[in-house]
């Protein structure tokens, strides 16, 4: 791989900065919606060659710089033996987590095999790939699988999760050597970065992720380093501070839109940088259309143009979390457009 993001990988300047977005693969996409009328989701997450076709789709159409692998985050709780479906609508489990249903989850190189899908599918978007472009895999962290596990959903309190604290240390302990082994399937099948989507750990307090989450995902770091990012929404310096988390071998950070990230690019706030910094533009300015979607965008970008290059070489530009439903796909490329030409 020789291109934009494999030269923010290695530290290396590039002319632009490159661009890739969670969900670029998805409902807005026309492609991937005349897909979906042929199959259903969990077919085209199962089946290698279709699951490359809807991660190639959007970066032919807005030339990002990277494909991402299309599958979703909860398979590892089907393969450890939670039965879940898809029935076109949101994922559901047969039942919640309890201590029992974890005493008989499968063995790991039982549930392993069951994710080989995944390995294959990063194998076949590879081979579509061009080698300028580059490919990331990715996984869910543990505390957002276990609070999916034991709530069904990761909106709301999520009440009973954060008092299942026994419940998730024995989940943690099941769960993240799977996930580990995951991340080694993806780097082996081709995958140049994988990324620990962690959708729910802005809902934790800040200690509480310091001390029961951070611990699993250093490990994962350390076991891969140079080769995990992270992300998850909502998230706060504080959950960041003072812990092994912010000085494990990250390959890089993702941050949602409250972030003001060129500073966190800047020289005086390396406090939280670790490799590659990524992100973040609102989703939701990219409903906007016309002047005002260019104007949204130029705002964005000002920041990040007036900092030096030097400090601006480890940045990923992206949103501050996924693309919508809805989103008109002439917003995406608009961003696309803007962000090459700001720094051309």
């Amino acid at each position: 791989m020789s291109g934009r993001f494999a030269r923010v990988l290695r530290g290396e300047r590039a002319d632009a900065p490159p661009i890739w977005l969670m969900r670029q693969a998805g409902r807005y996409h026309e492609p991937y919606r005349r897909l979906r009328e042929q199959h259903s989701f969990e077919t085209l997450c199962r089946t290698p060659a279709l699951a490359a076709e809807v991660a190639m789709a959007p970066v032919r159409e807005f030339d990002f710089d990277a494909a991402i692998l299309f599958s979703d985050l909860l398979f590892p709780l089907d393969a450890l033996g939670m039965g879940l479906s898809y029935d076109d609508g949101p994922p559901k489990l047969d039942g919640p987590l309890t201590a029992e249903r974890l005493g008989r989850f499968r063995p790991l190189s039982d549930a392993l095999d069951r994710l080989t899908f995944q390995r294959e599918a990063i194998a076949a978007t590879r081979a579509a790939l061009p080698t300028e472009k580059g490919l990331v895999g990715f996984v869910g962290g543990p505390w957002t699988l276990f609070v999916y596990a034991v709530e069904g959903t990761h909106a709301g309190p999520l009440a009973r999760a954060k008092s299942s604290h026994q419940l998730y240390e024995r989940f943690d302990a099941r769960v993240t050597p799977l996930i580990g082994e995951m991340i080694r399937m993806q780097l082996a099948a081709g995958a140049d970065l994988v990324m620990v989507f962690d959708t729910a750990a802005g809902e934790l307090p800040p200690s509480w992720f310091r001390e029961r989450v951070a611990r699993g995902l250093t490990t994962l770091a350390e076991t891969f380093p140079g080769r995990v990012g992270y992300y998850a929404k909502g998230m706060h310096p504080a959950h960041y501070a003072g812990s092994a988390f912010r000085d494990a071998p990250w390959a890089g950070l993702g941050f949602d839109a409250r972030w003001d990230l060129a500073e966190e690019l800047s020289a005086s706030s390396q406090h939280l940088r670790s490799g590659f910094v990524q992100g973040n533009f609102d989703p939701a300015l990219l409903f906007l259309t016309g002047s005002e979607l260019a104007v949204a965008i130029d705002k964005y970008l000002e920041p990040f143009r007036r900092l030096d290059p030097a400090a601006r070489r480890s940045w990923i530009c992206g949103l501050g979390h996924g693309v919508l439903p809805g989103t008109p796909e002439s917003s995406v490329r608009t961003f696309v457009r803007l962000a090459r030409e700001a720094f051309a």
